[in-house]
């Protein structure tokens, strides 16, 4: 009994039944009652949208004061009366929102708000002008409220109760909407939209349905409105009153079922009270909705939650369990639902292309999976490992070849068919639906096989077979004991687990999986690494990984990419001694030809260092990625820090910047404590970063990208002369906007534009990535002539370049520095390089 009391439908029902006498308090009448309640079921219809999925809209007014008209307008020339009349604004509500759903959510973020908005303006506009059909501005007037099944609905007290009854019966639809497997899918799109396509759900028609309800629940408030009123006037079209029904949702709790009900009754009386003192209390609601959003994003109810959640100890509880060590993965029971022999090819790439504008990440490549086997996917930085992936998963379509699974031609299909067909793959940055608990994380993943998915009424949890599969595979991820804990809250070796979980509950013949051991700890990664093994006697799985060690120790067959390419294919032992492999990842090449002459004598020891990092760890939400990093670099040095894929090289760039401030440990630049700082105080110290990928501002004139970098910079109002002499063809490019630069002339720019000001370090994350040969030597003779001038910390995964740069090196493996010493020794012995940086 307790527990039906403490259910928000029950709430609900408490609150409808005491309102009419509640808003006597205020001094306001009955009709201000109905009011509340007609606004709380347009709010729980828009609640379906921003709450569950995740979509803002601009434009539900246009549906309420659409239905209105539509009400009015067939009881005034149709049909007297109650229930056809507002049928009709309910039919109209519906129809306009199927087919603009149609259109509006092809986009998202906000194109998706803004077309919303749109529309309903456009709407506003007709309603305003068309004063024959609509009254325009003077409205339309005349609607009766005749009785109904012997109900007199003239009095503001019964159609109260009809309203009120209405009211109940559409909470409890979308009550029943929100818990069924559908409503379930719609978290899910909320949490993650990706992910809820690639465990098998066709994102579009989930949304598309969800805005059709919607948009339905509105029309039917509207219609009711008309009847409250007995007047439709052209306001309830404008984008005023989609506005308000926003406001009333979020200040009650968009993620509350009763938050649009609390936001309706407290919008509506605060209206009313401070209407009879000023008449700007829309300036005073304006404030009070601003200290919401900055101090209560959750809402009344997120204030009453926070303040009730001491007296609970289930939020202590679920910490302290999913604090704890989960136990062993377990395999038994997992079986792939393929069915082929062992041997049987599965998966099968041809001459698959793809080119991100002048740059081809994928260049013809060829794979074969077979069934039984494990597969690892290999490769230095930028070879086209992950983009192979997204192109074999749907996440790209390619821009050439095939891709063929169970013999059937999988290309340009959508991620949620491929799931469908028994292709299924994590990520390798977790992409788990965070607020949801472990078994709801999972249950969405089993679900997603069911013909019950789709399903709108019946609650999700009373599915018993999928119940039993998801307890299944919660003891075989190790995660048993945990099924109510957030996914949130789980440790990052617990979230990984999940993350490889959501790819299996889909139950594949082929697993692809992204760098699953990636931010572990050495306990987790063993872990993890336990349970691939075990796993691959029962699915066919294809793994990228960094950790080399762990790659040759787990697989059957390695093929590895370089610059998009598969240069080598084989046994574990067959690739450790291929020496095209050996030479992407070891380089060995003759040395860049203006090496020679740009090599100055390596800085001095004495004195004090430019920059010193000392113990450094660096976390990544709960992945550690840096364990006790210390390096130093020197003035007039360049320094060149190297390691395998993942080693953490980035991280320690990111940490040195400020874009990842560290954990523990202390960063020292010219005397200055900076751990911790802000990034443009760390910049304006002196110290330039050129990163991965350039990042220039594409749409402005190379001027304006150097103009930006001087004025960030006190000292940099006379330093853009002295860069441009540096950078010959960028003065010719002067006027011209980045976007239309060569690949070199983009490195050349963001080079140039880290220099701007007395920059006393130059930070360069992967120069030479994605440039042809000849423009690589260029940018080399550009960096090599800093040399003496300015320190330079080196990131670059061709190490036959980063070497004849370097004075000294930091090697990485695991966020731990294991190799310090001078780049010559490196670059000329190479049994001792592949001894610090080979597998």
């Amino acid at each position: 009994m307790k527990k039906v009391l403490r259910h928000p439908l029950a709430a609900l029902a408490v609150g409808l039944l005491v309102l009419p006498l509640a808003v006597g308090w205020f001094g306001t009448t009955v009709s201000v009652a109905s009011e509340i309640a007609i606004f709380a079921l347009v709010g729980f219809g828009f609640n379906l949208l921003l709450g569950y999925t995740g979509l803002t809209s601009f434009g539900h007014g246009a549906y309420f004061g659409l239905a209105a008209y539509a009400m009015a307008l067939t009881q005034l020339h149709l049909v007297k009366g109650v229930v056809a009349p507002v049928l009709a604004g309910v039919a109209t509500a519906a129809l306009l929102g199927a087919v603009l759903g149609f259109l509006v959510l092809r986009r998202r973020g906000v194109y998706f708000s803004l077309l919303t908005l749109a529309f309903t303006q456009m709407f506003f506009y007709i309603v305003y002008r068309w004063t024959a059909v609509t009254g325009g501005e003077s409205g339309l007037g005349g609607v009766a409220r005749p009785p109904l099944l012997g109900l007199d609905l003239g009095s503001q007290r019964t159609f109260y109760w009809l309203t009120a009854a209405v009211v109940f019966a559409g909470a409890v639809l979308v009550w029943r909407l929100v818990h069924s497997p559908f409503g379930t899918v719609l978290q899910a799109i909320r949490e993650n939209e990706r992910r809820a396509s690639f465990i098998g759900y066709d994102v579009r028609h989930y949304t598309w349905l969800a805005f059709v309800l919607s948009t339905t629940i509105a029309g039917l408030a509207g219609a009711l409105h008309a009847l409250l009123k007995q007047f439709v006037y052209a306001d309830l079209v404008h984008v005023t009153t989609s506005g308000e029904i926003l406001a009333m949702t979020l200040v009650g709790g968009m993620r509350h079922f009763l938050g649009p009900a609390v936001g309706a009754a407290f919008f509506v009386l605060f209206r009313e009270v401070l209407t009879s003192y000023t008449e700007n209390w829309l300036l005073w609601f304006g404030l009070l909705f601003m200290a919401f959003i900055v101090f209560s994003p959750d809402g009344i109810l997120g204030v009453a939650r926070r303040l009730v959640a001491p007296l609970r100890r289930e939020a202590e509880t679920l910490a302290a369990m999913a604090a704890r060590v989960a136990p062993a993965p377990q395999t038994e029971g997992l079986a792939a639902d393929d069915g082929a022999p062992a041997g049987t090819q599965l998966l099968e790439a041809r001459g698959l292309v793809k080119r991100f504008g002048g740059l081809t990440a994928v260049d013809g490549v060829d794979l074969e999976v077979r069934a039984g086997e494990l597969r690892a996917l290999i490769g230095p930085n930028g070879a086209g490992k992950t983009t192979l992936f997204n192109l074999l998963s749907g996440l790209y379509h390619p821009d050439a070849g095939e891709v063929r699974f169970r013999g059937r031609s999988i290309t340009g299909l959508a991620p949620h068919r491929i799931v469908a067909a028994g292709l299924s793959r994590s990520f390798q940055i977790l992409t788990i639906f965070r607020e949801l608990t472990v078994s709801e994380n999972l249950r969405l993943a089993v679900q997603a096989r069911s013909p019950r998915r789709f399903h709108l009424w019946r609650p999700a949890r009373t599915f018993a077979a999928i119940t039993r599969e998801t307890e299944g595979i919660v003891r075989q991820i190790g995660l048993e004991g945990l099924e109510a804990a957030p996914a949130s809250s789980l440790s990052y070796g617990g979230q990984r687990l999940l993350e490889i979980g959501l790819a299996l509950a889909t139950r594949p013949a082929v697993l692809l999986l992204d760098e699953p051991l990636a931010g572990l700890s050495h306990a987790e990664r063993e872990r993890v690494a336990a349970f691939i093994r075990a796993l691959s006697r029962t699915v066919t799985i294809v793994l990228i990984e960094h950790d080399i060690d762990r790659v040759l120790a787990l697989s059957d067959r390695i093929t590895v990419l370089h610059l998009g390419r598969v240069i080598a294919d084989g046994s574990p032992a067959a690739i450790q001694a291929h020496p095209e492999v050996r030479a992407a990842y070891l380089g060995g090449r003759e040395a860049p030809r203006p090496a020679a002459e740009a090599r100055a004598p390596a800085a001095a020891d004495a004195g004090e260092p430019l920059l010193a990092v000392e113990g450094v760890d660096t976390f990544y939400g709960k992945s550690h990625i840096l364990h006790g990093v210390s390096l130093e670099v020197r003035p007039g040095e360049v320094v060149a820090l190297l390691g395998r894929n993942g080693a953490g090289k980035t991280a320690t760039l990111n940490t040195i910047t400020g874009l990842r401030p560290p954990r523990r440990g202390r960063i020292r630049f010219r005397g200055h404590e900076i751990a911790g700082e802000a990034p443009e105080r760390i910049a304006r110290l002196g110290i330039g970063l050129a990163p991965q990928g350039r990042r220039i501002f594409p749409n402005l004139t190379v001027a304006d990208n150097l103009r930006i970098a001087r004025l960030a910079r006190p000292d940099g109002a006379g330093a853009g002369d002295a860069v441009l002499q540096r950078f010959p063809k960028l003065r010719a490019r002067w006027r011209q906007r980045a976007e239309t630069l060569s690949g070199g002339e983009l490195q050349m720019l963001a080079i140039a534009r880290a220099l701007v000001g007395d920059v006393r370090l130059l930070i360069l994350d992967e120069p030479f990535e994605g440039l042809a040969p000849v423009v690589v030597e260029e940018v080399y003779a550009t960096v090599a002539g800093l040399r003496g001038t300015t320190a330079i910390l080196l990131v670059e995964h061709n190490l036959d370049l980063a070497l004849a740069l370097a004075d000294r090196v930091y090697v990485l493996d695991r966020g731990a520095v294991t190799h310090t010493g001078p780049a010559r020794v490196l670059l000329e012995d190479l049994d001792l390089r592949a001894r610090v940086l080979w597998f």
